[in-house]
């Protein structure tokens, strides 16, 4: 039995997490804001990462643009106790992450890249089932 969209995009985040076991956050979230799927700890509000993602995704491109800086790749933040990594998932979505302090960047950029692919290849047959 195929899988739900819904269930797809777990599944996504729930392989990024096992291949990254120092992210211990992550949503993909509608250019609007509107959170599609997330895996988040108890307590952290879906909604508030939702609008945020979508807003600093919107600012970085926005950045990027007016600093002749090329198109954006990804955003990078860097708090006390880990990071944050924001990109764009196609034209209409967009994937954050949380990770801890120790997290090796580049492993997580790599795996980042490849689930951005696969959200991206779900959502995409969300809104045009024929391909």
């Amino acid at each position: 039995m195929d899988q739900s969209v819904a269930e797809q995009l777990y599944t996504v985040l729930g392989d990024l997490a096992t291949n990254v076991p120092d992210i211990k956050a992550s949503a993909v979230v509608s250019v609007d804001g509107l959170t599609i799927a997330s895996r988040l700890p108890a307590g952290v509000e879906e909604d508030r990462v939702g609008a945020v993602s979508a807003a600093l995704l919107s600012l970085g491109e926005r950045s990027s643009q007016e600093m002749d800086c090329g198109d954006l790749s990804l955003i990078l933040l860097k708090s006390a106790s880990g990071y944050i990594v924001t990109m764009s998932v196609g034209a209409n979505a967009v994937l954050s992450i949380m990770s801890s302090e120790n997290a090796a960047l580049g492993r997580v950029f790599l795996e980042l890249e490849y689930a951005a692919e696969r959200l991206a290849q779900i959502l995409v047959k969300k809104t045009h089932p024929s391909k």
